[in-house]
Formats: structure tokens, C-alpha cells, sequence
């Protein structure tokens, strides 16, 4: 039986590298895979997955009003799919997570979702919820702080340089708008004392 699997980390961890890399061994070996990308995050350019290191491929853009099982199924009947990657995944909707869950259910396709656990506030995207929930197969990618430790916050700068602490959850953006820290630096840089959580 497939699985869906989510695999998540901070900022700069090489979440997209990895998604990359998986594909590739599938095709090389004659397979079809189906990537996927937010419409949102156009960074390599609208439909395309592209790494830090240089690495990009085309990819299915998405929104969440986006029926994802429908799409793939769709592909299947045409091609089939050998596996389903999909990138930004903290940007799906709920339903989006329990289309992909009926994707390796139903069509026995395993699915690779890559994304961010949480936001800059610490606070869990709704695509990330419901994938810590339902994902049969969770992974941590780690990267480092700054100190070395090993970083699960993401930190957003202002055009300033300074830390963000209140907007928008979704502002898309690289190196010059998030830097990935550990909890404590995290909470330093955001102000937080000692006794004073992020929920004040």
C-alpha cells in the first residue's frame, strides 16, 4: 500500500534538493512522476521547482481551490504515475491533504510533500497541520542556527534587516526575507523574555 509522506524543516534545509534528487532516480529509471509547486511561490518562475543549489524543474503549479486528486487521477489515466512530489506543501488547504491521502489509498500512487512545519510567529500552517495529522510517514530535514544548534524556527526580516513579529502568514521570499534558527535564538531575536511566550 502507498503512503503520503511529509517531510519538513526550517528554511534552507534543502527540502527542495532532496524532492529533486527523488524525482530524478524515478525517471532515470523510465518512471512518471507528477510534481507540483503553489502558484504562489514563483521564485524560479511560475510552475517551476528550483533549489538553492541550482537545480529546477517544471512542475504543475497549484492554489487551494485546486482538486489534486482529481488532477493526478486525470494524469494517471493518461501516463501512469510512478509517484506524486509536491513542494510548499504548507500552502495546501486541509481538503488538498486529504486529496493526496486518497491519492496513495485509491490509486496506490506514494506521495512526497516537502514543506515548512510553521510560520515566522511559530505557528503551524494549515497545510502542515493537517499533514502532521494525516501523513502516514513524517521527516525532519535539519539545518543548522547560526550557533550551530539545530534550527525549527524560521525568523522573517523587514525591508530594515530587522525581525517581523506581526503580518501576513504568507509572504514569500529567500535568504534576504528568513533566516532559520534554533527556539532559543529565535525567541531572542523576536524580543521574547524568559517568562513571556509568543502567544502574548
Amino acid at each position: 500500500m502507498s503512503k503520503l509522506y511529509f517531510s519538513y524543516s526550517a528554511m534552507n534545509a534543502g527540502k527542495s534538493t532532496l524532492l529533486l534528487q527523488a524525482s530524478y532516480n524515478y525517471r532515470e529509471r523510465g518512471m512518471h512522476t507528477l510534481l507540483f509547486i503553489a502558484a504562489l511561490d514563483d521564485r524560479a518562475g511560475r510552475g517551476r521547482i528550483g533549489s538553492r543549489i541550482g537545480l529546477e524543474c517544471d512542475a504543475t503549479p497549484f492554489s487551494v481551490t485546486d482538486d489534486l486528486y482529481e488532477m493526478i487521477e486525470r494524469e494517471h489515466r493518461i501516463k501512469p504515475v510512478a509517484c506524486v512530489f509536491v513542494d510548499e506543501a504548507q500552502f495546501m488547504s486541509e481538503e488538498q491533504v486529504w486529496q493526496l491521502a486518497r491519492t496513495a489509498d485509491r490509486l496506490d500512487i506514494p506521495v512526497m510533500t516537502y514543506g515548512l512545519r510553521t510560520d515566522f510567529q511559530g505557528r503551524l500552517f494549515p497545510g502542515s497541520q493537517a499533514l502532521l495529522a494525516v501523513a502516514d510517514t513524517l521527516r525532519e530535514i535539519r539545518t543548522i542556527c547560526e550557533c550551530g544548534r539545530k534550527a525549527t524556527m524560521v525568523l522573517r526580516l523587514g525591508a530594515d534587516g530587522k525581525p517581523v513579529r506581526d503580518g501576513e502568514q504568507i509572504v514569500v521570499g529567500g535568504n534576504e526575507t528568513y533566516v532559520s534558527l534554533c527556539r532559543r535564538h529565535w525567541q531572542e531575536k523576536m524580543g521574547f523574555s524568559s517568562n513571556q511566550s509568543n502567544s502574548t
